[in-house]
């Protein structure tokens, strides 16, 4: 997974060397987000309660996690994304309750992640880049594309 480090409010850049990836769970999770920072920092809170409450099991901490976010008061209200992967799966979480596997078996989010997105199917499709090669070029790409992406990215990775 990568995140780049930009932080904008509207066409300002507040920060370019933000830290948008957590490990989660005994390393063994990687999230991401996308949106409000403030919110994103929340929603990781939650999402770690999550994961100890369900012991590490992903698919479930992530379909409860968007259950409180529908439906909760102030979690309603949240304007954030994230993207969640472990050694087996991928998914997306949003505010409105939704929960999002992707076909492709690689995601983005974020203002640079349809480019990041589109670049990073066709070196899947049409190349024999790794894994990480392949977010390299596509989080390039986008960095280089969307105004709202810089080129400060950082990279983790799972077993």
């Amino acid at each position: 997974m990568a995140g780049d480090g930009q932080v904008t409010f509207g066409s300002e850049v507040l920060k370019s060397t933000a830290r948008k990836l957590r490990r989660l769970y005994n390393d063994q999770i990687v999230a991401g987000f996308a949106g409000s920072t403030a919110d994103a920092f929340s929603l990781f809170s939650r999402f770690e309660a999550k994961l100890e409450q369900y012991n590490g099991n992903l698919p479930r901490s992530v379909v409860e996690l968007a259950k409180d976010w529908r439906t909760d008061r102030v979690l309603r209200h949240l304007e954030a994304l994230l993207l969640v992967a472990d050694a087996q799966n991928t998914f997306i979480i949003s505010g409105n309750g939704d929960v999002i596997e992707p076909d492709e078996n690689v995601a983005a989010i974020g203002s640079g992640g349809n480019v990041a997105l589109a670049a990073a199917i066709a070196l899947m499709h049409h190349s024999k880049l790794s894994a990480r090669h392949i977010v390299e070029e596509a989080m390039g790409i986008a960095g280089r594309t969307c105004i709202y992406t810089n080129l400060n990215i950082t990279y983790e990775e799972i077993g």
